[in-house]
């Protein structure tokens, strides 16, 4: 392996942050490079890793995602200057436009022009990071004349974009110092590495110095087929019920009667129906299911994709804390 694992934490299968916190030091114990965790309707993500920056001392810290349908670009700019204190350098501001359900359902916020959104966001925090008056005339923010009244650091926190659309990829490889793409296959992952290419190229930035960290779901076990049946469970639900987007995406990596089915399902809410519909080739596509060598070989695979700067493991719903100990402890192997 010539790159290093990030980890997600599944903040939902703790039931304090007192859990979340011990995972993240389990992670930084096995060498894992940065921990991660996603926010949707549950904890806030900001609080949580002030936790978890009080209590582990040297792993990279990073959101999955915070988005400007929730928070503004300026209050985004202050969290992440504030977290890179509160955590001794260690943030990284992770942006994303989340999906029309999260915008509109939780925040009350219409979806609209999410890229432009995305892009004037990304363009703001940069503003503010370079300190002095704020002032900025989009189409969709309009700002003018404060400060941010605090120092900034001559690094500020590094901001990474989870993309998974070409135009939107494009868009990290141009504004953006990181991409988190996930659900890609390998195949899948090199196609629009070249999106993001050109989006570098059109910022006249060098592609090598984006960090580029795949999510890979992993579930490592000597039990291979309970580990496959309940990552293929996790995958399908993906697809089927979290928006529109995913399915999108692996509709367009070849596999477009499959989503089909995988929805048609869901509008029925059968799990079991979905499961079924993803066959054996997508889920070793885009997971890394089975036995600890398994997952290990597959897990290298997306490591070594030409610009791949990390890879970022995801646990599997239905996974408890011995599964996830022997997942991290199989991985911990190829460090």
């Amino acid at each position: 392996m010539t790159v290093p694992l990030d980890l997600v934490v599944s903040v939902s299968d703790h039931d304090s942050l007192d859990g979340v916190a011990a995972q993240a030091r389990r992670a930084e114990e096995h060498g894992f490079e940065r921990v991660s965790a996603g926010e949707t309707t549950g904890w806030d993500m900001v609080t949580t890793f002030a936790v978890i920056g009080e209590r582990t001392d040297h792993i990279g810290l990073s959101n999955d995602v915070l988005s400007p349908y929730g928070r503004s670009p300026t209050v985004l700019a202050q969290t992440a200057l504030t977290m890179h204190e509160a955590t001794g350098r260690r943030f990284r501001l992770g942006l994303g436009t989340s999906s029309p359900a999260i915008a509109e359902r939780w925040h009350g916020v219409a979806f609209d022009r999410p890229l432009r959104r995305l892009r004037e966001t990304i363009d703001i925090v940069r503003a503010v990071y370079e300190g002095g008056s704020v002032s900025y005339d989009g189409e969709v923010y309009q700002l003018g004349g404060l400060s941010y009244d605090r120092s900034v650091p001559e690094n500020p926190p590094p901001i990474d974009v989870a993309a998974l659309g070409p135009k939107a990829v494009e868009l990290a490889g141009r504004f953006a110092d990181g991409w988190v793409p996930q659900l890609f296959t390998v195949a899948g992952l090199n196609e629009r590495m070249d999106d993001l290419r050109r989006g570098a190229e059109l910022g006249s930035r060098d592609p090598a110095d984006l960090r580029v960290a795949p999510l890979v779901r992993c579930f490592a076990s000597d039990d291979p087929e309970r580990a496959r049946e309940e990552t293929r469970m996790m995958v399908a639900f993906l697809i089927g019920a979290y928006g529109p987007f995913y399915g999108q995406s692996i509709a367009e990596q070849g596999y477009e009667d499959v989503v089909g089915e995988i929805r048609a399902a869901w509008e029925d809410r059968d799990l079991a129906t979905m499961a079924s519909a993803l066959p054996d080739d997508l889920l070793d596509g885009v997971a890394a299911a089975g036995t600890p060598e398994e997952v290990c070989e597959r897990v290298k695979q997306f490591a070594n994709i030409d610009n791949v700067s990390a890879v970022r493991i995801g646990f599997v719903r239905g996974m408890g804390p011995k599964d996830k100990q022997t997942t991290m402890e199989a991985l911990e192997e190829i460090l």
